[in-house]
């Protein structure tokens, strides 16, 4: 009994210190539109991986001069991830790519310049 005991104590301690790790690793940073163009979608991925995750923005679009704060909570323990940047169609400017450190990034302006 006392083997079961100590057994589903330290599943209990593996489980708890599993949950606080995986939310360590959640990548918040704030993205900027510097661009005369509405930011529609948002996609990243972990540098080398070849498909793109789920848009993060869903149903919000982020319009010129506007900020907004996003969170990358996929669990992984990577700091390095591809972003690609979609405008709408109205704003006639070309879909935007870049890889940077998300670990130590606090903001990312998108501009044109």
């Amino acid at each position: 009994m006392r083997k079961t005991l100590l057994s589903a104590a330290a599943l209990a301690a593996a489980f708890i210190t599993s949950m606080t790790a995986a939310k360590a690793e959640d990548l918040v940073f704030k993205i900027v539109n510097n661009t005369p163009g509405t930011l529609e979608r948002f996609y990243s991925s972990p540098v080398g991986v070849d498909d793109w995750e789920e848009d993060i923005f869903g149903d919000k679009v982020v319009a010129p001069g506007e900020t907004m704060e996003i969170t990358i909570a996929d669990g992984r323990s990577v700091c390095k991830y591809d972003m690609r940047f979609e405008f709408t169609e109205d704003s006639k400017i070309e879909d935007l790519e870049d890889s940077q450190d998300l670990c130590e990034l606090g903001t990312y302006t998108i501009s044109l310049h």
